[in-house]
């Protein structure tokens, strides 16, 4: 089971991808293509050329797990990319939005109180 929690890194591939491939394919785009070590506690997200199928991809210490979601009607969306960018890194409520189907140009997030972190 893959367990999705706001701790995580997500990175989602911007490049359409052949939703066959597998764990070390998909691995060696997470390292070679976005430059990010995929035994690490991140969530790697691609697409097909459809985006009507959708593939996490995350380390879980022992293994590889992967969920795979193909949508019967509709797409996927994506969130905005920089013309040169192989990758984007969004957040976990992002993450919910896009495999709920809700639009994440119409979001409104509310202010909330955020707790920085102290710097190491």
């Amino acid at each position: 089971m893959i367990a999705l929690n706001p701790e995580c890194r997500y990175f989602l591939y911007r490049s359409p991808i052949n939703i066959n491939k597998s764990f070390y394919s998909l691995a060696s785009i997470a390292r070679e293509q976005m430059k990010v070590d995929p035994l690490s506690l991140a969530v790697f997200i691609f697409l097909n050329n459809n985006r009507n199928q959708l593939k996490l991809l995350v380390w879980q210490g022992d293994g590889f797990a992967i969920f795979h979601k193909r949508l019967e009607e509709g797409t996927f969306e994506l969130p905005p990319f920089l013309h040169d960018q192989t990758h984007v890194v969004i957040n976990y409520s992002q993450l919910i939005l896009i495999l709920q189907g809700i639009s994440l140009e119409k979001v409104h997030y509310r202010k909330r109180y955020n707790q920085r972190m102290p710097a190491r």
